[in-house]
């Protein structure tokens, strides 16, 4: 295991990834790469501009591992751009098209009059039209911008193939059928993720592998289902030195909830033993904790880190930390401290809550960590918003009759 921003940490505190974006940062890519984009000196000054303010949003919350933001992703319908960056940028995909019910997953249809029936019928698809091939994606260049702002790690986050397998169209006799498509896709992330390792990045979490969609309608035992653990594992192969995390969550286009049965137990043992990685993420706190027992048979002895969400990126209410106490209290029961990670359910980016919001919800993660760390007797972290002395408004004391 290669635990090389966690090692050394008890209770480490972080955010999934995604964050909200200051207003003024109201440009996108739309397909065009970076570098082109970096041209313009407009772009250039607010793409670095808002990496700054991510990073001091983060750090001033206490984090101990920071994120990205994922502001290069667009700023589109419900967070499209998660997983049409790579499909923009990858050779084999042409057009942006709406998508048929016969093409659509399953999983993912809805009655009209729903919000989520809004955003998957108004989503827009490239078709699969040649064969599938690696084109740079700028990961490498995303991170360094990220990292060169703090001494602090920053975690690289990606959407993995797997998803964007979903709902794809194939128009070519290059591929016989989906399975193929998204194994050419892990391939294709793979070669990307390598660039990213060799730029120095040593902590990426790969976003929502749909084993515990799938373990949920198939069973974990499915031939879907182990190809897609395969092709997970093709994803991340080379990346023995980097600390890989797995982040699963139930949907957070729009805030929103995609599915109905929201339960780890049939993908438990898939996720712990058969994926490879040091960190699996979890959503705990939207979910009042159901299946955290599962747990419980391994605790002290698990063979991942267990990241929690303590606080949710549905609702608008900005945690207490208190509130974040009792819940990783919650999961000690089951998981031993040197094991648990806290963080969010999910980003609070892509059309989600504001800065305001999300920044004192990761403060009260902090917060809440410090609580418990020093019933443990572990060392706090020094949270700059929690600071007295450092509120924005404080009305100043007088001394002898003149302001201090």
């Amino acid at each position: 295991m290669a635990f090389t921003v966690t090692r050394n940490l008890m209770l480490p505190a972080t955010v999934t990834g995604s964050w909200p974006r200051p207003r003024w940062f109201d440009t996108s890519m739309w397909g065009r790469p970076l570098d082109t984009c970096m041209m313009d000196v407009r772009f250039r000054e607010k793409f670095q501009d808002a990496m700054a303010v991510v990073i001091s949003d983060e750090q001033r919350a206490g984090l101990d591992i920071l994120t990205h933001g994922d502001f290069h992703c667009d700023e589109d319908f419900a967070g499209r751009s998660w997983h049409h960056y790579p499909l923009q940028r990858w050779s084999g995909f042409e057009g942006d098209h709406l998508q048929s019910e016969q093409t659509r997953s399953p999983w993912l249809k809805y009655p009209p009059g729903t919000l989520l029936n809004e955003i998957y019928t108004a989503w827009r698809w490239p078709r699969v039209v040649g064969k599938i091939e690696h084109r740079p994606l700028d990961y490498p260049k995303i991170w360094r911008i990220a990292q060169g702002k703090s001494a602090k790690p920053v975690r690289f986050g990606t959407c993995c193939s797997q998803v964007m397998g979903l709902f794809l169209d194939i128009h070519t006799n290059k591929y016989k059928d989906n399975r193929e498509v998204v194994w050419d896709m892990a391939v294709a992330m793979n070669t990307e993720l390598l660039a990213l390792r060799a730029a120095g990045c040593r902590c990426i979490q790969i976003e929502e592998p749909t084993l515990h969609f799938m373990a949920n309608t198939f069973g974990p035992n499915d031939d879907k289902v182990k190809f897609m653990i395969e092709c997970y594992n093709r994803e991340v192969q080379g990346l023995d030195d980097v600390e890989i995390w797995i982040h699963t969550c139930w949907g957070n286009p729009n805030m929103q909830r995609v599915m109905e049965d929201t339960s780890y137990k049939a993908s438990f043992e898939l996720y712990l033993n058969e994926m490879k990685g040091d960190v699996w993420t979890i959503e705990t706190k939207d979910r009042n904790f159901a299946d955290i027992e599962l747990f419980g048979s391994y605790k002290g002895t698990l063979p991942k880190k267990i990241c929690i969400g303590a606080v949710s990126h549905r609702t608008l209410q900005a945690d207490r930390a208190e509130d974040v106490a009792a819940s990783i209290r919650m999961a000690l029961a089951h998981i031993a401290p040197e094991q648990l990670i806290v963080s969010s359910d999910c980003g609070f980016g892509r059309q989600g809550c504001n800065r305001e919001i999300a920044f004192y919800k990761a403060t009260a993660i902090v917060q809440g960590c410090n609580i418990i760390r020093r019933e443990l007797g572990f060392d706090e972290r020094a949270v700059p918003a929690a600071d007295p002395a450092l509120q924005l408004d404080i009305v100043p004391k007088t001394v002898a009759g003149r302001s201090a």
